[in-house]
């Protein structure tokens, strides 16, 4: 038998005298699974081309609206990243780029299974552009979400990068938070998942002593973001002491993400690979949580 031909066997059936054909079916099932395997493969590459957008950066900001901040505070956040956005230094930053675009999106994050999309996946290559996410930021405030976890975002944001439409040497999770994490998987664990990515983490710690959530307060908010949050290639912390300074402190950190050569002074500035810095305890928000369960008046009711 030649190859390429298809063995073919001849039997006469119990009712007649009709030839029946017996196929090798094994060999057409490998046949069909390897044609289809090939489809997809073509399918899923030209799909990638197709849709795939390169970009200086993708940036992912990642905003605490946890339930131990006040309505005020949650528009400030909105109103702040909004002016600062379309302000001339981050459009210089991101035109200075080789290729003077970038792509961003803006989620705000509560409990471990709390993210809220205010604004997609979006690429910004001009004024407008920075305008129309800025509206989207301003048009309407949602309420505060539960709990603090900061690990939850992290692994969204993850996921985020691979599904998004575009492609970049920079992926940077920017996050800002009042507090520390205190549900979910430990942060350390979310943050060296990320690294892995090879994702930057830069931290803005909201140190500002407002609010409603004063029991869950860290004194040294900026130094659990500097050990247990941030991490990555020329990753920093900023800290915001005044909510007067946020629009300011945003401002300065979106230059800072996005130039091309940033210059960084009085700003903590490491290249963590993961694993904290010493005997920072990473778990202190789980604890202050703990004991404040522990601490309930209704801890022991049915």
């Amino acid at each position: 038998m030649s190859q390429g031909q298809v063995e073919v066997h001849f039997s006469v059936s119990p009712m007649g005298h009709l030839p029946t054909l017996r196929y090798h079916h094994t060999m057409i099932r490998q046949f069909r699974t390897l044609a289809a395997a090939l489809l997809v493969l073509c399918t899923t590459s030209h799909v990638g081309r197709a849709e795939t957008t390169e970009v200086d950066a993708e940036l992912f900001l990642a905003v605490d609206v946890s339930r131990s901040m006040s309505e005020r505070e949650l528009e400030i956040q909105r109103r702040g990243y909004a002016e600062a956005l379309v302000s001339e230094p981050v459009l210089a930053a991101i035109k200075n780029g080789p290729l003077g675009q970038i792509a961003v999106t803006f989620v705000e994050w509560g409990g471990a299974h709390f993210q809220r999309i205010v604004v997609d996946w979006t690429l910004i290559d001009d004024i407008d552009d920075l305008r129309d996410v800025a509206t989207r930021l301003t048009t309407q405030f949602d309420g505060a979400l539960r709990r603090t976890s900061i690990s939850g975002v992290l692994d969204h944001a993850t996921k985020s990068f691979e599904t998004n439409t575009f492609s970049s040497n920079r992926k940077i999770i920017d996050i800002s938070g009042d507090g520390p994490n205190n549900q979910g998987r430990a942060v350390l664990d979310a943050r060296s998942d990320a690294l892995a990515e090879g994702i930057t983490i830069n931290g803005l710690p909201l140190m500002t002593k407002e609010g409603v959530g004063l029991a869950f307060h860290l004194d040294d908010l900026d130094e659990y973001y500097r050990n247990c949050v941030i991490g990555g290639s020329g990753a920093f912390v900023i800290p915001v002491r005044k909510w007067e300074e946020f629009t300011e402190t945003v401002r300065r950190k979106l230059v800072l993400e996005l130039a091309a050569h940033p210059q960084t002074p009085r700003i903590t500035r490491v290249n963590f690979k993961g694993g904290g810095d010493g005997p920072y305890d990473c778990f202190v928000g789980e604890k202050i949580w703990q004991n404040f369960i522990d601490s309930s008046p209704f801890r022991n009711l049915p």
